[in-house]
């Protein structure tokens, strides 16, 4: 087998991967339980027949959109990448995990294209997870989620836009910015 095919085939495998498992997520929401079990052959009981028909109905439906006869490697990486980075967004889009996240980086292709110097703080701030008083009172780790400036609870918003105490660093921090800009 070539490399190309076993990429088709991952392709067609992952395919079916993810439709078995988003039907078992939508089942297992209406209350049913879903075993797994590994039976020996698919030969003269109904239920190994049905599953044998199924999965060779389902790997037939699966039509791939573009012909990989010669074509260069280099464009079906490119048709790979885009294809991958489409469903992450798809995801991105509609999961109800990192939403913090999802407001500096709503598009997941500019944050790839982004060079961000990654520290702790800057973690904490794009996640809302570390250090942060409201996040620590979330979990019941601190008693008061106040900022020490007294004005409000300590919440990554409020200390990257409004706390009295870091309002010159800011202040700085949008000068160098905009003569970095100009």
């Amino acid at each position: 087998m070539t490399t190309l095919d076993s990429l088709i085939n991952k392709d067609i495998h992952t395919f079916l991967t993810e439709e078995v498992r988003q039907t078992v997520h939508e089942l297992e929401t209406r209350e049913w339980k879903i075993r797994f079990r590994w039976v020996k052959a698919h030969a003269g009981t109904s239920g190994k027949e049905l599953a044998d028909k199924l999965a060779k109905d389902a790997s037939g439906k699966t039509v791939l959109p573009i012909s990989y006869n010669r074509v260069p490697k280099s464009v079906i990486k490119r048709d790979l990448e885009d294809t991958s980075v489409e469903t992450w967004q798809r995801e991105w889009d509609t999961t109800t995990k990192g939403r913090l996240t999802k407001d500096y980086f709503p598009k997941v292709a500019e944050r790839l294209h982004t060079k961000i110097h990654q520290t702790q703080n800057f973690t904490t701030m794009v996640t809302g997870h570390g250090n942060i008083k409201s996040y620590l009172h979330g979990f019941k780790i601190i008693y008061a989620q106040n900022c020490p400036c007294g004005n409000d609870n300590q919440t990554t918003e409020h200390i990257l836009l409004e706390c009295a105490i870091l309002h010159e660093g800011r202040e700085r921090l949008i000068a160098a910015v905009d003569e970095k800009d100009s």
